[in-house]
């Protein structure tokens, strides 16, 4: 039986003045769980600082046995170095043969970390784990090829992109562990601040799903509004090509591509994008990609479900429109 860690990541849910808030399980973990639950493996979640009686019944539905909340000095909370340690040091402690995280910035910065400190292989923005035959399935050459790599260690880390799985839920019943790491420190890397988006920030690319992303067809920053709008009705992430990012139209957080973030989402919606080999990289995996552009022989609209034959800038604010009216 092999001990298979995940590390969850947790978001606080705002409640009413009455109530505290709470923490809640990121639903792109739930497909990460479905994942991990092989066969001969027994699953050990990892939250950093939370409070476990608010995930149990939560993770307990999806199959996992063992919850673990690792607890970090207030102090030092937010720091990934210290973060990284205690990872370490609980995965030595629960005897873990391999660890599932995320693709996400978080678990961009803390798994090749713990990696390097337990000289791990690491497998990243993987779309499958074998985990009985230490398989890890990821994409190559701009999104062209599948590689299956074949990992060999005494511990193994994956890092799964978000919503390439989907989730099933598996009812089982989890102990309370804990591991305490309020004596870690970090010497050569200190959080000076932290603080919160603010509320009209854009939802993750990594977690969104359903994306709606502007490119050199969008022509300027103020057009980028008219997606935003759309976006907002839609409950939706913003997205960009490379073209519109090296333009200044937005921010480089936007982009989805080989370069950018590489996303999964239900539905991505391509404004105004042709569709190069290097953003198709970053948004293949999407289950339902729609394109809007002018030209009926972009390379987008060889390679989506659906696409309308439109100039974006007439189309969007119409599409928001009816949207509005419901």
């Amino acid at each position: 039986m092999k001990n298979i860690g995940i590390i969850i990541e947790t978001d606080i849910r705002e409640s009413d003045a009455e109530e505290l808030d709470k923490s809640e399980v990121k639903a792109i973990c739930f497909g990460m769980i479905t994942l991990a639950r092989q066969k001969n493996c027994e699953l050990f979640a990892f939250v950093f600082n939370a409070e476990i009686k608010d995930l149990k019944s939560e993770l307990e539905s999806f199959g996992i046995t063992n919850l673990v909340n690792v607890v970090l000095a207030p102090e030092h909370q937010n720091n990934p170095a210290v973060r990284a340690k205690a990872m370490v040091n609980a995965v030595k402690d629960f005897n873990i043969h391999a660890v599932l995280g995320l693709s996400t910035p978080m678990g961009k910065d803390l798994l090749p970390r713990a990696a390097a400190q337990l000289d791990a292989p690491l497998v990243m923005d993987c779309i499958h784990v074998d985990l009985e035959n230490f398989l890890a399935k990821t994409s190559h050459y701009s999104g062209k090829a599948i590689a299956t790599i074949k990992t060999a260690g005494e511990t193994l880390i994956f890092g799964i992109r978000p919503n390439a799985v989907e989730p099933v839920m598996a009812q089982a019943s989890a102990r309370i562990l804990k591991f305490d790491g309020t004596d870690l420190v970090a010497t050569k890397l200190k959080v000076i601040k932290t603080g919160k988006n603010d509320k009209s920030a854009n939802i993750n690319l990594a977690e969104a799903d359903i994306i709606i992303a502007g490119g050199r067809g969008m022509q300027n920053s103020e057009n980028f509004n008219l997606i935003s709008k759309c976006a907002e009705r839609l409950n939706a992430a913003l997205g960009a090509s490379r073209v519109a990012v090296d333009e200044g139209w937005v921010p480089y957080s936007m982009q989805v591509g080989q370069t950018g973030e590489k996303v999964s989402p239900k539905v991505y919606i391509a404004c105004g994008i042709s569709g190069s080999i290097q953003h198709f990289a970053g948004m293949k995996t999407s289950r339902m990609i729609i394109a809007i552009n002018r030209d009926e022989n972009a390379a987008i609209m060889s390679n989506c479900d659906y696409y309308a034959k439109s100039d974006v800038l007439k189309i969007i604010p119409r599409l928001t429109e009816l949207l509005k009216n419901g």
